[in-house]
């Protein structure tokens, strides 16, 4: 006798056949099997005495003799130095100098609002700080005869995650776009300075530019120098040196 064909449902694929009785059969017995298995483990398990556990022991512990040692003075603990008046860790003003007009009546501190002014985009940067726990900057800065110089130390609370290298981070993606020259900054592991070379010739005059973005702690550091000349590595590279130096 020829096998009736499987009925087809409205999209006209096969359904899939439906299991045997025997397999059902099959199937129920394997479960009871186990649960009887279970149960009889059980039973037999509670009819025999608790075996007792191994006594815990660890040798005793000698105390201590004398003081403890003795904190850190404030020159060498860093928390304290950072906590501290962020401006007194900003690098000094180099002899031969002029103090920049931007910085009149700042007295070294950059508020959120200020600092958020410094981007492209204020708003998208003020909510982007305020969620990465900002919480002070310090700036200083000078005039050349052939241009400036701004030096951004800015500090985050860090209660969540590490914004200091997040923000260092993402500064180090936008100074390598173009064509740029870089070179690692000392003794900050992923710190880096960037020399432009092509001008920016916006203002209807090129101004060359170099940065440097390190972070140490809570701190991220921001070094922008502007020149109507081209800025050699040196010029950048030393700056980042003295100010990490002090942080």
């Amino acid at each position: 006798m020829e096998e009736q064909a499987e009925p087809e449902d409205r999209a006209g694929a096969v359904r899939s056949r439906r299991k045997g009785r025997t397999a059902l059969l099959i199937g129920t017995a394997a479960v009871l099997g186990v649960i009887a298995g279970t149960c009889g483990g059980y039973l037999v398990q509670a009819d025999r005495e608790p075996t007792r556990l191994p006594a815990l022991s660890q040798a005793a512990l000698a105390r201590g003799e004398g003081d403890g040692p003795e904190p850190l003075p404030a020159a060498r603990d860093r928390q304290v130095r950072t906590d501290g008046d962020l401006r007194e860790l900003l690098v000094k003003k180099p002899g031969g100098t002029r103090e920049a007009d931007w910085l009149a009546g700042s007295d070294g501190w950059l508020d959120l609002a200020g600092y958020s002014a410094a981007f492209n985009r204020p708003d998208s940067a003020f909510e982007t700080l305020v969620d990465q726990e900002f919480r002070r900057a310090a700036v200083t800065g000078w005039e050349t005869d052939d241009g400036t110089v701004e030096v951004r130390l800015i500090q985050f609370r860090q209660e969540e995650y590490v914004a200091a290298a997040e923000v260092g981070d993402e500064a180090q993606y936008w100074a390598e776009q173009g064509d740029t020259d870089s070179w690692p900054i000392a003794g900050t592991g992923d710190g880096r300075a960037y020399v432009h070379n092509v001008p920016d010739s916006e203002a209807g005059v090129p101004v060359y530019s170099a940065e440097a973005h390190a972070w140490r702690g809570d701190i991220a550091m921001e070094i922008w120098i502007y020149s109507a000349e081209p800025i050699e590595k040196k010029t950048i590279t030393d700056l980042a040196d003295r100010q990490m130096e002090r942080l």
